[in-house]
């Protein structure tokens, strides 16, 4: 691993995760209104099929990121999978909109999911590969950074070319990846003086060794990532039509309110990386975890009317609305919590197993990703369709997560000699 902090290097392996945040912004902005008005399914339907992403990432992505600390090839033992994996994920992006009847949205569908699966934990994992431990929180700054202008991308210049035709910000998304990948490849050089990982336990035998270990630090953290994310990716799967059905705004609106939140945590993303390297890890997720939850919760008990009260119009963000304050603040929020988890998790294991704890961190944060919306879906529709509920809902998983994190004592930087 190199001992130097490169920032330039950082904001061009940005680019992976940029290309994952255009994909995944435009999928969960337009996929559930293709669900509901072209296919007609129930609000509990659609947050099955929103999972179903996860459901296969759950199998794929820990293991490939096992896979990958053991793989080694002339260009790396991340690249590989990356070369492979987004290309594909692109073309099948590209043909989501066209498909006319459900069975072969799914195969579009299912094709992306696999093909985002087997190259997001590898691109991931290059961070920790090329940055010092004491650098990590700010290089994860950089990088989300960069995935936050790709959500940016996604949801604000998703939304007008969707108004234009809907198959635009799907046609975006693959030439993006496609551009993003390539880049990575011709400016990324992994090193190549890696730990030997060939007799390390893979990653079902690492999770044993975690929740068995009497030093409950990573468990509690790995279950507090599962909490924050369920609360967290429920909302953002059915944040759409919550705007629709509940605020009475329309789909591009609702996506566009969505791109406030992505805004903020851009610009928030550097700096909560700094205030984790100083402030410490745990404290500022803490924090976090506290304001998020706060935001969520005063977005539930504030009536619509005030709620949906423009307040202003600026260009590319277009009108700023009262619940785009409580949302930029969950943005700045969200950032604190989500630039500092995967250093933390990365800093409680050695170089060599660095690709299988990222697989780990994945491992929950996708079964959470799994349970979260189908857990909402089935409040909405148990409540007749109030989609207002999943405002209530998050905070409470917020809660869970910071009493997780009151007994995590490891996963802070560690300062080379």
């Amino acid at each position: 691993m190199s001992t130097k902090f490169n920032y330039g290097r950082i904001f061009l392996l940005g680019f992976g995760f940029f290309g994952v945040s255009v994909i995944w912004g435009i999928y969960n902005a337009f996929v559930p209104i293709f669900l509901a008005n072209k296919f007609s399914l129930a609000p509990a339907w659609i947050g099955f099929f929103m999972t179903l992403d996860n459901i296969a990432a759950l199998f794929i992505q820990p293991p490939v990121g096992a896979w990958s600390d053991r793989l080694r090839t002339p260009i790396g033992r991340r690249m590989p999978f990356i070369l492979v994996g987004a290309p594909l994920g692109a073309l099948a992006f590209g043909f989501i909109p066209l498909a006319a009847v459900l069975p072969l949205f799914v195969a579009c569908t299912s094709t992306l999911l696999l093909s985002m699966a087997l190259w997001r934990t590898p691109v991931v994992a290059l961070m920790p590969d090329i940055t010092p431990s004491q650098y990590r929180s700010q290089a994860n700054g950089i990088i989300n950074f960069m995935g936050g202008i790709g959500a940016i991308i996604a949801f604000l210049v998703g939304s007008s070319l969707y108004r234009i035709n809907p198959n635009f910000p799907f046609w975006m998304g693959s030439g993006l990846v496609i551009l993003s990948s390539l880049l990575l490849f011709i400016f990324i050089k992994e090193p190549h003086n890696y730990e030997d990982a060939s007799h390390e336990p893979d990653m079902f035998a690492s999770l044993r060794e975690v929740i068995a270990d009497k030093e409950k630090s990573a468990i509690r953290l790995f279950l507090a990532i599962f909490a924050w994310f369920v609360g967290y990716n429920a909302i953002e799967a059915f944040f759409t039509l919550y705007a629709v059905n509940h605020l009475g705004l329309n789909e591009a609106d609702g996506a566009g309110l969505l791109g406030h939140l992505s805004l903020i945590f851009v610009l928030f993303a550097l700096v909560a990386g700094v205030i984790g390297a100083r402030a410490g890890r745990r404290v500022t997720i803490s924090a976090g975890l506290i304001l998020l939850g706060s935001f969520i919760f005063a977005a539930y008990v504030i009536p619509v009317e005030t709620l949906i009260t423009p307040l202003t119009k600026v260009p590319v963000l277009g009108t700023i609305r009262v619940i785009s304050l409580f949302l930029m603040g969950a943005g700045a929020s969200w950032a604190l919590i989500n630039i500092n988890s995967l250093p933390m998790v990365v800093d409680m294991t050695t170089s060599a197993r660095l690709g299988t704890y990222t697989g780990l961190y994945y491992l929950f944060s996708t079964l959470a990703a799994i349970a979260g919306p189908i857990i909402n879906g089935g409040i909405v529709q148990l409540s007749g369709n109030n989609y207002n509920l999943m405002m209530l809902a998050a905070p409470l998983f917020m809660v869970i997560a910071l009493v997780l994190m009151l007994g995590v004592k490891r996963g802070e930087a560690v300062i080379a000699e």
